[in-house]
């Protein structure tokens, strides 16, 4: 895969080109800034394009956006993103980073088939609202997520039917184990994999890659010619060994309010 190449068509379609992920959000390409508001979900800036001598002014402009609404937002900052200097330039406006990611792809046509769930688990697709339930019981043990606005925003994406979202839980019994979410956007070409939680007594017997395989071959079926991950140093490595490959780094920096000094 040519790498290079790869990371252009990322950015003109999933961050210049983004659309709103979720029914109540919108995106506005605002000068040298795309952003997506949404009061029920995810706000931030997802794309810039900035000149050192009006970085901070534009810094202010998106502070000042979300706080008019009442939001908290993120500024997602890729490593290849200028000026060299705007992680430096969130931190003295008073955002915070969070744990960097790597940016990885793959196609969907050539991600393996996962390993076979181990014996007594079975993985389910999640068509409704008792599946989404499972998933956010999963993702609050993982992730410490809040499961009530996890199971609003899965159940309001999978109730749209259109093909935009699709979940999956590995089940134990009537335990679940294991569950990933996928945002899909097939006239960008690509799907998002999200989540991919596992209980700590059940990792390390290959559910993580069965369930990207699962999804993959979703995504394929829907017509999407990329998968996408946000991956975390755990999961690169299990990614890689499927043909992921590492485009650039991505960093959450959420704003916590002006720095005082």
């Amino acid at each position: 895969m040519d790498a290079a190449a790869a990371l252009a068509v990322f950015d003109e379609r999933m961050r210049r080109g983004a659309r709103p992920d979720g029914p109540g959000a919108w995106v506005e390409r605002v000068g040298p800034v795309v952003r997506q508001t949404d009061p029920g979900g995810w706000n931030g800036v997802l794309w810039s394009d900035l000149e050192p001598a009006g970085a901070d002014t534009e810094i202010a402009a998106q502070v000042r956006h979300f706080a008019a609404l009442g939001l908290g937002f993120e500024w997602k900052l890729y490593g290849h993103d200028g000026p060299a200097d705007l992680a430096e330039r969130l931190l003295a406006a008073g955002f915070e980073p969070e744990d960097e990611e790597t940016v990885m792809v793959a196609r969907p046509h050539r991600v393996p088939a996962g390993p076979e769930p181990p014996e007594g688990v079975r993985l389910l697709p999640v068509t409704d609202a008792a599946g989404v339930d499972l998933v956010a019981a999963v993702h609050e043990q993982v992730f410490a997520t809040d499961p009530a606005r996890l199971a609003k925003q899965l159940r309001a994406r999978l109730d749209e039917g259109d093909g935009a979202a699709a979940a999956v839980v590995a089940m134990a019994g009537d335990l679940p184990v294991s569950a990933a979410r996928m945002e899909l956007d097939p006239e960008a070409g690509f799907a998002g994999l999200w989540g991919g939680g596992t209980l700590p007594g059940w990792r390390g017997r290959g559910l993580y890659r069965a369930l990207v395989g699962f999804r993959a071959r979703i995504a394929a079926e829907r017509g999407c010619d990329w998968l996408q991950v946000d991956a975390s140093a755990m999961s690169r490595p299990v990614l890689e060994r499927l043909g992921f490959t590492a485009l650039t780094t991505t960093t959450p920096y959420v704003f916590c309010g002006p720095r005082g000094g």
